[in-house]
């Protein structure tokens, strides 16, 4: 009876310190962002989600800049993004990204990472993250996309006015029961739709639409179009690459950052594709410091003569 009990009790201790060191074994995710784009103002929507993934995961960050001649953040500099081998070592990549057209050293990172089986998120004109025009090259314009994030650049309903008024209703789906809705409520969202499904296009995969957006004006309603592109259309879905989980959103204008549902949404959708639990009232998505960004558009309204730069660890 004794020699039962010593095998017992050291079973259970055994038991006890193995769930302690799974446990101690965990360490924060590297989280990469992929800044690409020249018209949204990613290069400042994406650090201020890595500050508030820094504060709420300890996550590490690398942030990865287009960067011109002159070291320069510069969202025009269609043919380099710096700091791309981090995705080597990173458990999550985040793109936001508009027709590049990268060498093969720099552009070959992110094709093994979507490769890989990791997760990955994409926001907006991540669906034509490039443009290339040479024949072996090409299939990264319309089938990379579609494959990886579950559709490619199609249309949208138009600019308006953009900036100064809301230009999509976005609205939770009834039927959907996820997480990554924690915490989100309907809002207005300065992001003109994007058609993805409908008429001739359906979402790529096994895409499971989480949002839908209505568009407040639309050239199609304008050209009597909408029976190829309604009026109606997903902003957000899961879907899977390479058995990893992936999460994207249509929406990603700088000002519907400004939202806190709209921080919710990414943040949430982040924490979904690293199988982390999500809040029952979503993450935490108070603003580290300020985010006031400019407009979107093109040309030069970034922000100018900005280095590139690496969050500082919270330790």
């Amino acid at each position: 009876m004794r020699f039962t009990i010593i095998i017992c009790l050291a079973i259970i201790i055994s038991s006890c310190k193995s769930g302690s060191d799974t446990q101690s074994d965990k360490r924060p995710p590297h989280i990469v962002f992929v800044i690409g784009d020249e018209e949204y103002r990613s290069e400042e929507s994406m650090p201020m989600l890595a500050k508030i993934l820094q504060r709420e995961l300890n996550a590490e960050i690398s942030l990865c800049f287009p960067v011109d001649s002159a070291g320069y953040i510069n969202p025009n500099q269609l043919d380099h993004i710096d700091n791309l081998e981090k995705l080597s070592s990173a458990d999550l990549a985040v793109f936001f990204m508009r027709f590049r057209r990268l060498p093969d050293d720099e552009l070959n990172y992110i094709l093994e990472f979507v490769e890989s089986g990791k997760p990955i998120i994409g926001f907006r004109t991540s669906t034509h993250s490039f443009l290339y025009e040479d024949s072996a090259r090409q299939y990264l314009n319309n089938q990379w996309p579609t494959q990886v994030f579950g559709q490619q650049w199609i249309t949208h309903h138009g600019h308006f006015d953009d900036g100064d008024n809301p230009l999509t209703s976005v609205e939770l789906l009834d039927s959907v029961q996820s997480g990554i809705l924690n915490g989100v409520s309907s809002f207005g969202a300065y992001s003109w739709l994007y058609h993805v499904d409908g008429g001739d296009w359906n979402l790529a995969g096994d895409s499971k639409p989480l949002l839908k957006g209505t568009a407040l004006k639309s050239n199609h309603e304008m050209n009597d179009r909408l029976d190829r592109f309604q009026l109606t259309n997903p902003v957000a879905w899961t879907k899977t690459h390479k058995g990893a989980r992936v999460f994207f959103t249509t929406l990603g204008h700088p000002f519907d950052f400004k939202q806190e549902s709209m921080r919710k949404l990414a943040l949430n959708g982040i924490y979904w594709a690293l199988e982390i639990d999500i809040p029952v009232d979503g993450v935490n998505a108070e603003i580290e410091g300020t985010y006031d960004p400019n407009n979107s558009g093109f040309g030069t309204k970034f922000k100018r003569e900005v280095k590139p730069y690496q969050l500082e660890s919270q330790d």
